[in-house]
């Protein structure tokens, strides 16, 4: 078992009112699923993935990922947690805007303490793999959107994470840049990596093993 989510309740407080994001979601994820969260807008999709990723904390419930309880977690361990083991692929990229292509796709090597010359061979080969290797030494701010979304795949798989977070991963590419990745994906559970990706596209959907249907914040 990958993780679990048990009765997991996240809402915010408005006018006195609690308005729910997520309402009692129980999740099994196993090693080397590739699963499909679905819903229309507001659904909560986005936010489960990132309570999936630690990013977001909630209100009631258990989750554990890997054996660890990750509700009682300090701060800094569930942080070690999700660098190691969660690679993240957002629609907002969230590259450094200061950083070049280069040193955007190191970042999470440093962190791992990957040794310089294995670093740049590691770099090398995912310039290459993503067709960029011309675009290494630009920034994002020089790149168009369907670039950036490369680049931030490119930097979520560079560190081998156990688990791909991916929120819309195809949303800014092209038609067949957009294959590629799914293709890409595909290759990567194979291998057995586990996938939790959110979409709107039956298509990318049907990749998965498994879809899951958000409502209102519950699953249907």
């Amino acid at each position: 078992m990958l993780l679990q989510l048990n009765n997991i309740f996240k809402w915010v407080n408005s006018g006195g009112q609690r308005i729910f994001l997520l309402k009692d979601i129980n999740l099994e994820v196993q090693e080397g699923e590739f699963i499909s969260v679905m819903g229309p807008s507001g659904s909560g999709k986005s936010t489960l993935l990132n309570v999936i990723g630690m990013l977001d904390g909630f209100e009631e419930g258990e989750y554990t990922f890997l054996d660890e309880p990750v509700h009682s977690l300090k701060e800094k361990h569930r942080a070690n947690l999700y660098k190691e083991y969660i690679g993240f692929v957002f629609q907002q990229y969230h590259l450094l805007d200061d950083l070049t292509v280069q040193e955007n796709l190191e970042m999470p090597l440093l962190y791992k303490k990957i040794k310089g010359t294995e670093r740049k061979a590691m770099v090398a080969d995912m310039l290459d793999r993503f067709n960029i290797v011309g675009k290494k030494d630009l920034f994002p701010a020089q790149l168009s959107g369907g670039q950036q979304q490369l680049v931030g795949i490119a930097r979520a798989l560079i560190s081998s994470p156990k688990l791909i977070l991916a929120d819309e991963p195809t949303g800014n590419l092209n038609s067949s840049q957009g294959e590629e990745i799914m293709a890409l994906f595909k290759q990567l559970n194979d291998e057995g990596v586990t996938i939790i990706q959110v979409t709107h596209s039956e298509k990318n959907a049907a990749y998965g093993s498994r879809i899951i249907n958000l409502l209102d914040g519950r699953m249907i």
